[in-house]
């Protein structure tokens, strides 16, 4: 009984430890998301306005341009997945990249190829393991990402939506990534970045009622959609990379609080083992003590007689 006394209180300590553990990364997610969603709120604003903008050039002139035109034959697309550095976050990345692949498959059955992109380690490593092309990646920045960040990954985006298929370009650009609905809520999802429906957009950004006013462009319309380009691809990039990775630290307080929880249950348990061991142990060496005792008086009886 000794022994497995000490083998319950070696696994005691080892899960207090672990709960230690999970319990210091649970405060610093909450205290990272609370940033992070600070930065969503600051962001996003930005990104309304500027989808709103692009709108207002696209409805009012009649220019072709890649922001706003749809290709008669869609023959080449781009997909952005979003992912994390680290992983302790439950099913964030899986989520995020189930999303991606049920796109993906879309597209490929549209006939279409597929230019993959991806932002985390956590991708970057679910699709080298199964050995598929990624055609670039970037990581070290997801936990806290910048809009220096944003830019570098729209620069080759940019490049290959305003390149034709037949040098390489692409014809669509599609975003995956994990929107941050609240605390306990994280919802991974694709949007089509380019081109952009202004339809939709109009019915999104316009309040109902509203009428759009008139606009006269300088120098040209294609020009300030040229110049919107880059603008309009970076801000979306840039906002989303914030709600993923408030997204990722919701995701992982709600995991480690989990873990947390799991920990102290399972020190509870151990605990009660412990004590019946040691109360077994207890017991045997009383009935020990006890058959011991009366042992000696029958032999003293019988030396008697």
């Amino acid at each position: 009984m000794g022994a497995q006394l000490r083998v319950y209180k070696r696994r005691i300590r080892s899960v207090t430890a672990t709960k230690k553990i999970t319990k210091a990364m649970e405060m610093i997610a909450a205290s990272r998301v609370v940033k992070a969603q600070r930065k969503v709120a600051a962001s996003t604003p930005y990104a309304t306005e500027l989808t709103r903008a692009v709108t207002a050039v696209g409805t009012g002139s009649n220019t072709k341009h890649p922001l706003t035109t749809q290709a008669e034959t869609v023959t080449r697309s781009a997909v952005l997945l979003l992912t994390s550095d680290r992983g302790l976050a439950g099913a964030f990345n899986s989520n995020a990249i189930k999303i991606a692949e049920q796109l993906t498959a879309r597209l490929e059955r549209e006939g279409q190829e597929v230019e993959i992109y991806i932002v985390g380690r956590r991708g970057v490593a679910h699709y080298n393991f199964r050995e598929r092309k990624i055609a670039e990646s970037w990581t070290g920045f997801t936990d806290e990402p910048s809009y220096a960040d944003a830019k570098k990954v729209a620069a080759p985006l940019i490049e290959a939506i305003e390149k034709d298929t037949a040098e390489g370009g692409v014809d669509e650009l599609h975003i995956v990534f994990t929107e941050f609905v609240s605390m306990m809520t994280q919802t991974a999802l694709d949007d089509r970045l380019l081109p952009l429906s202004l339809e939709e957009v109009a019915k999104e950004a316009a309040p109902k009622g509203e009428i759009l006013p008139l606009f006269d462009f300088e120098p040209s319309a294609e020009d300030v959609l040229d110049a919107l380009l880059p603008r309009y691809v970076e801000s979306r990039i840039y906002n989303a990379l914030l709600q993923s990775a408030a997204s990722k630290h919701a995701a992982t307080r709600r995991a480690m609080k989990s873990a947390t929880d799991n920990a102290g249950e399972l020190i509870e348990t151990l605990s009660r083992l412990a004590n019946a061991a040691r109360q077994a142990e207890i017991t045997q060496e009383i009935s020990e003590i006890v058959g011991g005792s009366a042992a000696l008086a029958d032999a003293t009886a019988g030396s008697d007689r």
